[in-house]
């Protein structure tokens, strides 16, 4: 079991998130333990504020390091010491499978999710235990980056996932991308199934999944290869496939 406590100041947004799903199932079965803590709560004055205007000027508004100290104080009182106490936004280091997998053999990680212009830098160095970004872009606030992480963690949780060679076989887990997949009708507005997904021949099966793959990642992602955890019979096919792709026109 992994616990998450997640801070934010939509607590209702965060609830939904969580409520189907993965995550909903995981928490059922006593798999995930996550709280969600209202930041307005741990405010002192009448209008439970929690930002304020920016030293030096400029537009927008400043998240105040006083509640967010005091939330996690709360969380560390109420639920134990986290493992991590991470900070979401644009500025941390990106979150990846790898970084999904560090986190899963953690057993408490603690989310702080930022809005207006961000938070006093002070949260940062006094109460962040790290940053963490999950992607090159901006969102209003850190509510979707804390679903992210909750999801891409929870799953990796033995029992969360019904079929847990599912979650093994993932893009991203060796550093790949996935094979392509296919389901029934065997044909679809004249494209068929590949013919060696319905010969029954599992080694074949699993030699073109593997090559699909490897083609996949060489196509679109390959600086993923430079990574990758390859054996001896997927570094044959990459060869193989870069030998084909030589001789197109």
């Amino acid at each position: 079991m992994i616990k998450f406590d997640v801070v934010t100041i939509f607590p209702k947004m965060v609830g939904a998130g969580l409520a189907e799903g993965v995550v909903s199932r995981g928490i059922e079965r006593g798999l995930l333990d996550i709280r969600i803590h209202d930041l307005r709560d741990h405010t002192t004055d009448r209008h439970r504020s929690v930002d304020d205007v920016p030293y030096g000027g400029g537009p927008g508004m400043v998240m105040k390091p006083e509640p967010l100290a005091k939330a996690v104080e709360c969380i560390r009182t109420e639920r134990g010491i986290p493992d991590a106490v991470v900070l979401l936004s644009p500025q941390g280091r990106r979150f990846t499978q790898a970084e999904a997998v560090r986190l899963s053999r953690l057993q408490h990680v603690a989310l702080l999710c930022g809005r207006y212009e961000g938070m006093d830098e002070r949260v940062r160095t006094l109460v962040a235990t790290e940053e963490l970004s999950i992607g090159d872009y901006v969102l209003s606030g850190g509510e979707l980056a804390a679903l992210v992480v909750i999801d891409a963690v929870g799953r990796l949780i033995p029992g969360v996932v019904g079929d847990e060679q599912s979650v093994q076989e993932d893009s991203f887990s060796r550093g790949l991308l996935d094979h392509p997949h296919y389901t029934r009708p065997s044909e679809f507005e004249g494209l068929k199934v590949p013919d060696v997904l319905m010969s029954g021949h599992h080694a074949e099966v699993l030699r073109w999944r593997r090559k699909t793959a490897l083609t996949r990642t060489l196509e679109r992602r390959p600086e993923l290869l430079e990574v990758a955890a390859l054996d001896d019979e997927e570094r044959a096919l990459l060869t193989e496939i870069r030998k084909e792709q030589e001789k197109k026109p």
